[in-house]
């Protein structure tokens, strides 16, 4: 971790949110917002998301935490946000986009996904936001609106390894979704994503849209 991404754990375990505002705000004045929540944000998360898996800090600091870069990391992607919405009288190419998702899986932290819809929107797709949902809520969802791509947030590990029931459940759907996993869990094993079945893996938020594009490319 780096000593700015240091400092920002410090203040949320200690759930001082001003502490955490003004590192964030520091490092944006010279960064850009995805390399700030890629530097600070991320590598702090996970870090408290390995101390609560070794008992090393309360499930309370996980979730605090998890909310406290929630509400900050919603100012930083304000800008991007604003312009992220295709604009009404001109689909153009995007009435021929699949048909996109995203959500938590059994997880609490909204964070991730957060971030992700906001990079495919600022792109020009239009994504589904189905928030957080367990294994048989999103096979639903997916079913109804019938999804073409399916991108899953987790953050612990035992999240991220439901991923697998959940492809088991979705290849009995046809055209069955592909779907992309993200999240900590994946950073660590570089293997998992096979492991349940996934369709591909981003380790970061700027890795989505080339990931996108391969799927695009390879169902064409």
């Amino acid at each position: 971790m780096s000593p700015g991404s240091d400092g920002l754990l410090a203040a949320l375990l200690a759930l001082d949110r001003l502490q955490a505002r003004t590192l964030l705000r520091d490092v944006r004045a010279r960064s850009a917002p995805l390399d700030v929540i890629e530097r600070l944000v991320r590598p702090a998360l996970e870090e408290i998301g390995r101390r609560w898996e070794a008992g090393d800090c309360a499930l309370s600091q996980v979730y605090m935490s998890g909310r406290i870069c929630e509400e900050l990391v919603e100012e930083l992607l304000s800008e991007t946000r604003q312009d992220s919405e295709p604009a009404d009288a001109d689909p153009g190419p995007q009435a021929q986009a699949p048909r996109l998702a995203i959500a938590v899986l059994e997880d609490h932290h909204l964070l991730g996904k957060q971030i992700v819809r906001t990079v495919l929107r600022a792109a020009g797709h239009q994504v589904m936001d189905y928030g957080r949902q367990d294994v048989d809520g999103l096979v639903a969802r997916v079913r109804e609106d019938r999804i073409e791509i399916l991108l899953v947030s987790t953050l612990m590990l035992p999240a991220a390894l439901r991923v697998r029931l959940l492809t088991e459940r979705l290849c009995a759907l046809s055209p069955r979704p592909r779907v992309i996993v993200g999240g900590a869990p994946y950073r660590f094993d570089d293997g998992l994503w096979r492991e349940v079945g996934a369709d591909a893996v981003g380790l970061s938020a700027g890795e989505v849209l080339p990931i996108l594009g391969r799927l695009l490319e390879a169902g064409s």
